[in-house]
């Protein structure tokens, strides 16, 4: 009996330390110092190992036995969410891979991940083949349908091969709509359309913890149209059909997806359609889940989007003062938040001022807050610039007006037109001048 316990004990740590690993080398390895696994969650991730990045560029993660099979993300920068790519890892095999940041993920050991990388390489060549054989308004026929038997048979083929495998769950997901007789490009098109998320489970643990639904949702709403549509007609068409093949998904999975996909159209500058997700799903799915923080900030996005109605102030500090929506006889107005503090505002604030300068006198008409602590070095610093009108936001980020602004850092710029409506949102001092600079003056 005692003979039995110690062999137990001495075999316990080398189950729960059995371990496997994912090695890696980075081609361009003066770029990174560190490699992070997170394990990928349906809306979060979670923390589970790093390595240095050693000068050849390779680094080696270790997973005990605690480690679950499922979808990891590897992490070499920051942002995580930009500077990362998604790995399988099974449970079962050791993931040897290699990473270039122009050529992306190539695997010298992983069955599955291996499996997934030529499954995905095989279907975008027999896609691109498919797109020139459009492209040529080919009338053979023969062709086509066995391009499409090709593609029917090399499906069966990736998902007879990945049964078992956490792969398969994507191979299914991704399975295309294949016609089983000739088709023009616009009825293929079409069809393509109506059929893009007929195998797609949004329920799927699999899927909603990588980042395959994120990419079928970009590629559906910003890839699904066709020359001649109207283009924000179009987002929006796409968004509803999408929002629609969710529809019976978890509601904290419609709010992770939509929220990115409100964020991608800012990032487009679709301020339009990024109001339209809001109006139209993302604000009700806030409010249900009680996410006050979204709720509050879809709210304040849409009051200083463009085309929206400033938000107004009183240029003086008193209730019954002049205000912003008062000022007259200037064409365009910038508002400016600034701070007499802050060494950027100092650098471009003299160059707003000059540039105005050569403006038509009073086309431009500048109004400068100071977000300020308190007024001692600003008005020293106002003096330098007579032309502008001053207003002085003291609390600094806790001021109501820049906080209406949603301003969240100096100098920030707004240009309104004469009924001060918001036209444009400048990033920088230069891209104001370029703005003008288009007008013509």
């Amino acid at each position: 009996m005692l003979k039995q316990i110690i062999v137990s004990v001495f075999l316990l740590p080398s189950v729960f330390f059995a371990q496997h690993t994912i090695k890696g080398t980075f081609t361009n390895a003066e770029d990174y110092k560190h490699a992070l696994l997170y394990k990928i969650l349906p809306v979060s991730t979670e923390y589970v190992t790093s390595s240095e990045v050693k000068k050849d560029g390779s680094f080696e993660l270790q997973l005990d036995a605690t480690v679950a099979p499922g979808m990891y993300k590897i992490v070499y920068a920051i942002p995580k969410d930009e500077y990362s790519f998604d790995v399988i890892y099974n449970g079962k095999e050791d993931i040897e891979l290699t990473f270039d940041s122009e050529k992306g993920i190539s695997y010298q050991q992983s069955t599955e991940n291996k499996l997934m990388s030529n499954y995905s390489s095989s279907m975008t060549k027999i896609s691109q083949s498919i797109g020139n054989f459009y492209r040529q308004v080919s009338s053979d026929t023969l062709a086509l349908m066995t391009i499409f038997k090709t593609q029917r048979e090399t499906q069966k083929n990736f998902e007879d091969a990945a049964k078992g495998t956490i792969a398969l769950e994507f191979i299914k997901a991704n399975r295309p709509y294949i016609p089983n007789q000739f088709e023009d490009i616009k009825t293929y098109i079409g069809n393509l359309e109506t059929h893009f998320f007929d195998n797609v489970d949004f329920n799927n643990k699999t899927l909603q913890s990588s980042s395959f639904l994120l990419d079928r949702m970009y590629n559906y709403v910003l890839g699904m149209t066709t020359s001649g549509d109207d283009k924000l007609d179009s987002y929006k068409k796409n968004i509803d059909a999408f929002y629609l093949a969710m529809k019976d998904a978890p509601i904290i999975i419609k709010s992770s997806l939509l929220l990115q996909l409100w964020e991608k159209m800012l990032d487009l500058e679709e301020e339009s359609v990024a109001n339209y997700i809001s109006d139209a799903y993302l604000l009700d799915i806030a409010k249900s889940l009680n996410d006050q923080v979204l709720v509050n900030g879809l709210l304040q996005f849409k009051k200083t989007s463009l085309q929206s109605k400033a938000p107004d102030f009183s240029l003086d500090g008193t209730d019954n003062g002049k205000k912003l929506s008062s000022l007259n006889g200037s064409d365009y107005y910038v508002v400016v938040f600034w701070s007499s503090e802050c060494s950027h505002c100092l650098h471009e604030i003299p160059i707003l001022e000059s540039y105005i300068e050569t403006l038509p006198k009073g086309d431009v008409q500048v109004v400068a807050v100071g977000l300020e602590d308190d007024d001692k070095n600003w008005s020293k610093k106002i003096k330098d610039f007579p032309d502008f009108i001053h207003v002085l936001g003291l609390g600094k980020w806790d001021n109501k007006i820049g906080d209406d602004y949603n301003v969240t850092a100096t100098p920030t710029y707004f240009v309104l037109d004469k009924d001060k409506l918001i036209i444009a949102k400048p990033d920088t001092v230069e891209d104001l001048k370029s703005f003008f600079d288009k007008k013509h003056f």
